[in-house]
């Protein structure tokens, strides 16, 4: 007689045949089979065959086995198959409450610099309350999905690392990232959920409320909020602001030359002039003046006239200056403070600018820029906003160009404080959308790289209003390693990867598109999103969503050439050329897809910060440890030379610029210098201008910028502060501003594993 039964765990359990009766029971119910002495006597059948078989102390699983068997022998398929299907869900919880519940013990009681998965995202302070809990819900939720929403098919290869599902944890509940129309969106004002807030009248108010939008956006996406045209957006701002100081000053110089001409007719002839002249004050404009000058000739000398002209002027334009750089030294600072997504990290944000050359926008990049290089209230360096310096020829690039002391500001700032990136919109994948004097077709970055413009509807390409929508990445390298050497046969194993990511993004969408505005209370109800102003409350978003990417990204070109023939893109020239036919073949696949389903399936050179760590780790246990491709503790960002390489910086921008133009959603290059770049921007301007010159589409200067929190030292620090000579082990740390994929992070403790290994090899680069 079978008394005891071995639990899966290993402990000893009392045999219940009850147990064996009611999930035959619950079998027979699924097939519309109501019969409880079926099922009854079935499971005596089970228990006969255990004693036949001289069980002691069956196996739970040697149990389920045998009941299967007798469900098949009594000629009962389809009541066999939903106990196997039984089977398999009730094992699929288990595993997941056993996963889940280890993964929640590490969260719970290690610290993030001992526990990987606590630092996937160095822009989130898992050691705090609220960052615990935002792993909590994270962890949970992609369990939750790879468990039971993926098909298994997707997610076998995401669980195998064939490919990897980007932010699984919001795979069925949102978006993720958007470029905001900050003009479209301030215009008669907005709500973030409770009340109304006015359209803004200054500078400051212009400035809040950018972060207070790019706030209220993070919450209800998963990725990034970038503004395209920051400096287009907040000139609005400066002209309201000037026209204020302006009206300001004039009362005041008019109470001292001509007391007995009152404040209200002083207002008077402001108004007079703005309703029949449809004229106010401008910086740099003097219609208004003309007029102004008239009016006042006439209780007023020629000689008043003047001093009054000179004094407003020059008042109203410092004040208005001074407000300017108020309001974007407060924005920096709220950028950096302000918190979303339960309180557990900073928006994650980005500001394009530079090619506004009116008076104002030229007034918000200075500011910007100047309040940059001064550094938060210690003199920190500003981890938030990402900022992007867009270079235009005729416009910023060239001495003689209206922008180009910007554009040398700019250079001057990077150098210090590692922002701005620059963009290049004369790259001719970038110049074909570009129409002069509209900013909605000059091409946006988002911070780590992402871009958005191409569009299967040609009349919106644009950029404010849209976003990605989603992206997944192929593991290239275990597809080199596995064709051996085949070329054909790699290039097959790839096609059946895009095959399966194409459908997956596709399955994705699917989820996507039935989400109703009202999930998405400020991107859909707000109208940032293009197309959501036709929209109602209860609407789905599938036709607005359209106007989003859907993106392929990959990781480890370099690894994948070193396994396919033994060298990578930046040894030589076989492997470059190799390199870039791959790459090729990808994006016209893509490109068949976009025209096949009419969506924006576009090419992504993936910014892999988790990833980077969690596909050689895999493929180390398959393949073991081969040199040049699993011998690291990462594979190399998409299509960069490894940082561990030594290579001219001419070199690298020449090699990795030939795939900006297959990347079609997204890239980066940068080098890394030696030593302070502050102390020679005109070669800091050179490497810009290469970038430029080689069709760089996005690029950044990566330099060592370290920070000694005691005597607030800025600068390069290496074993001893310059300053105070202070040791790091005497105290505080320094602080060690490092860029990861494209942003800047504060501290390496945040760092993951694979991305401090990465760190710790990147290599300087040779003169240009």
């Amino acid at each position: 007689m079978i008394k005891k039964i071995v639990k899966r765990d290993g402990r000893i359990a009392n045999f219940d045949l009850a147990k064996i009766e009611q999930a035959i029971y619950k079998a027979l119910l699924a097939c519309d089979m109501d019969d409880i002495v079926l099922a009854k006597r079935l499971s005596l059948r089970v228990y006969e065959v255990l004693e036949e078989r001289n069980y002691d102390k069956p196996h739970v699983e040697e149990i389920q086995d045998i009941v299967e068997e007798v469900l098949m022998q009594q000629q009962l398929p389809k009541v066999a198959k939903k106990y196997i299907i039984y089977r398999d869900n009730r094992t699929k919880v288990r595993e997941m409450d056993s996963e889940l519940m280890n993964i929640y013990k590490g969260i719970t009681f290690q610290a993030a610099k001992d526990n990987d998965i606590k630092r996937e995202n160095a822009n989130i302070n898992t050691d705090t309350a609220m960052g615990v809990m935002l792993k909590y819900g994270s962890e949970g939720s992609k369990e939750f999905n790879k468990k039971f929403l993926l098909k298994p098919r997707y997610g076998n290869a995401h669980i195998e690392g064939d490919i990897h599902i980007h932010d699984l944890d919001f795979y069925n509940l949102t978006l993720t990232c958007c470029q905001i129309d900050l003009t479209k969106l301030f215009t008669g004002g907005f709500s973030t959920g409770h009340g109304y807030l006015r359209e803004p009248n200054d500078i400051s108010s212009y400035a809040a409320l950018a972060c207070i939008a790019i706030q209220s956006n993070q919450n209800d996406q998963h990725g990034g909020q970038s503004v395209p045209a920051f400096d287009y957006d907040m000139a609005p701002g400066v002209k309201k602001t000037y026209k204020k100081r302006y009206l300001a000053n004039l009362i005041k110089i008019m109470s001292v030359l001509k007391p007995e001409v009152e404040e209200k007719t002083v207002k008077n002839i402001i108004t007079k002039i703005e309703k029949e002249f449809n004229l106010v004050p401008t910086i740099d404009k003097d219609d208004f003046e003309k007029v102004l000058r008239q009016v006042l000739s006439s209780f007023c000398t020629p000689e008043e006239v003047e001093k009054i002209e000179k004094f407003v002027k020059k008042e109203a334009w410092k004040e208005t200056d001074r407000a300017t750089y108020q309001a974007m030294e407060s924005l920096i600072h709220n950028l950096n403070t302000m918190h979303s997504r339960a309180g557990a990290q900073v928006p994650f944000s980005s500001l394009n600018y530079g090619t506004d050359t009116s008076s104002e926008g030229r007034m918000v990049i200075r500011n910007l820029l100047l309040a940059t290089e001064a550094g938060l209230g210690n003199g920190e360096t500003p981890i938030f906003p990402i900022q992007i310096f867009k270079v235009k020829e005729g416009v910023s690039y060239n001495p003689e160009d209206p922008n180009y002391d910007l554009f040398r500001l700019a250079c001057k700032v990077s150098s210090k404080r590692l922002f701005p990136n620059f963009s290049f919109l004369d790259a001719p994948f970038n110049l074909q959308y570009y129409r002069p004097g509209n900013y909605h077709t000059e091409v946006t970055y988002m911070g780590c790289r992402t871009r958005v413009i191409g569009n299967v509807d040609k009349d919106n390409e644009i950029v404010t209003g849209r976003g990605n929508l989603s992206f997944t990445s192929i593991n290239l390298p275990r597809l080199g390693i596995k064709a051996q050497g085949d070329i054909t046969k790699f290039y097959e194993l790839l096609d059946e990867q895009l095959d399966i990511v194409v459908e997956q993004l596709l399955d994705r969408f699917e989820i996507q598109c039935k989400k109703k505005v009202y999930n998405f209370p400020f991107l859909m109800g707000q109208k940032v999103w293009l197309g959501s102003d036709k929209l109602s409350y209860d609407d789905e978003v599938r036709e607005v969503i359209k106007h989003g990417t859907l993106s392929i990204g990959f990781i480890g070109l370099a690894e994948t050439l070193v396994a396919l023939i033994g060298k990578h893109h930046g040894e030589s020239s076989e492997a470059q050329q190799l390199g870039l036919e791959i790459v090729n073949h990808m994006r016209k696949r893509i490109d068949a897809e976009m025209e096949k389903h009419q969506l924006n399936f576009s090419l992504l050179a993936t910014p892999a910060e988790g990833l980077a760590g969690r596909f050689v780790k895999m493929d180390r246990k398959l393949f073991g440890k081969i040199k040049g491709v699993t011998d690291h503790e990462y594979y190399t960002n998409s299509f960069h030379v490894p940082v561990y390489h030594k290579v001219s910086i001419m070199d690298k921008i020449k090699i990795e610029g030939k795939y900006h133009p297959l990347t079609n959603a997204g890239h980066i290059t940068y080098v890394e210098l030696d030593g302070d770049p502050a102390k020679n921007v005109d070669a800091f301007e050179q490497i810009i201008r290469a970038m430029k010159e080689n069709n760089i589409g996005y690029g950044s200067i990566n330099h060592p910028l370290d920070r000694d929190p005691v005597c607030g030292y800025s600068g390069i620090i290496n074993d001893e502060c310059p300053r105070c000579g202070r040791h790091e082990d005497e105290g505080r740390n320094f602080e060690r501003i490092r860029r990861i994929t494209g942003y800047l992070v504060g501290t390496l403790d945040r760092f993951n594993d694979a991305k401090r290994a990465e760190v710790k090899e990147r290599v300087k680069h040779g003169r240009i």
